[in-house]
């Protein structure tokens, strides 16, 4: 059942995303550089980061589920809370740092550290409706 959780919390973060990107997809691929065709549409076309996405929300949603169990984090207003504390003060940290050095776009930051936030925060409440 656990397994179930946190492919259920994953794609839950995972469909959050296709929202947030949708949403902000012109700024994003400005910021990020990313080539588009006629269409306004990214150029390469290619399914590998689709895939690779999800599957890394597997592995955020199960090392939460894990975490969430060893400090007893059992209701939803506290899977939510520290769901988007660890977005906020763990993954997004990184972003920052990482970009900063990468001379990235402070907007990119944003974007990308809002989803970390948020697709956290969605994880965390998911994982504990179970």
């Amino acid at each position: 059942m656990e397994f179930l959780n946190v492919i259920v919390a994953a794609a839950a973060s995972y469909a959050f995303g296709a929202i947030w990107y949708m949403m902000l997809a012109k700024p994003w691929m400005q910021a990020a550089g990313i080539e588009v065709g006629d269409d306004g549409k990214p150029a390469n076309n290619n399914m590998m980061p689709y895939i690779i996405a999800f599957l890394m929300a597997v592995i955020v949603a199960g090392m939460m589920r894990h975490v969430f169990e060893l400090s007893g984090i059992d209701s939803f207003s506290k899977g939510l809370v520290a769901g988007f504390g660890i977005g906020l003060f763990l993954a997004s940290p990184w972003l920052v740092t990482c970009y900063a050095f990468g001379g990235r776009p402070f907007r990119l930051t944003l974007i990308d550290a809002g989803y970390a936030t948020f697709g956290c925060a969605i994880i965390g409440a998911v994982l504990t409706l179970f």
